[in-house]
């Protein structure tokens, strides 16, 4: 997972990158948590998420936002931070164009600008949000959502209430010609401190189906 620097909207943008293995791999982008709250890239639910895209197959890239690491720039509250998103996922596609399709992944803050994105990026067709801050931040951009994917809650999460993410979720449901899937780990706080393995299976499991030729959706 070789580290990269390339452009972003204030400045150099650092990453790590695992190079696509084959011609029209897919795209996978991981985004971190919260800048002022220790969120980086080497945050250990970002790291699992860029493995598993990684050995499936994907070229896959993790990045700091602005401001974090060995990124320029300072935080932006959401704004900057989505246009730095934005930017990566040109560096990715400005060499590898011909990509059959882009998944975004997110955690916590990192979820609630990947979902912008999406509405952004016509070429996303599934996401991963982690504890998307629902109760933190205005989701009604979702409307409607473009993209089927999955949120992933903790059933004990302490800083982002299980209700306001099902509230998200029942929203997103009503939206035709998506499918919203939604997992609660049992026991798991915000940072899934002793249910990794759990979470990770959750992930693995809809990825696993996903990314069968013959899954309905697409």
């Amino acid at each position: 997972m070789p580290e990269v620097i390339f452009p972003g909207p204030e400045g150099r943008l650092e990453g790590r990158f695992a190079p696509p293995p084959r011609p029209r791999a897919p795209v996978a982008m991981i985004l971190h948590p919260h800048p002022q709250a220790m969120g980086t890239m080497n945050n250990r639910i970002v790291q699992a998420l860029y493995q598993t895209f990684a050995r499936r197959g994907f070229a896959t890239l993790r990045f700091n936002f602005r401001g974090v690491g060995k990124s320029q720039g300072t935080f932006d509250n959401g704004v900057g931070e989505l246009s730095d998103a934005a930017s990566a996922l040109d560096w990715v596609q400005s060499f590898h164009p011909e990509a059959q399709q882009t998944w975004v992944a997110g955690v916590s803050f990192g979820a609630w600008i990947g979902m912008q994105l999406l509405m952004r990026r016509p070429e996303v067709r599934g996401f991963i949000s982690i504890a998307p801050p629902a109760n933190m931040y205005d989701f009604s951009f979702l409307a409607p959502c473009p993209a089927s994917g999955i949120i992933v809650q903790g059933e004990a999460d302490e800083v982002v209430t299980p209700s306001a993410v099902q509230k998200l979720v029942d929203k997103l449901r009503t939206q035709k010609h998506i499918t919203i899937h939604h997992d609660t780990i049992p026991g798991a706080n915000h940072f899934f401190e002793h249910e990794m393995p759990q979470l990770m299976g959750s992930v693995d499991k809809y990825l696993d189906f996903r990314l069968d030729p013959s899954c309905p959706i697409r």
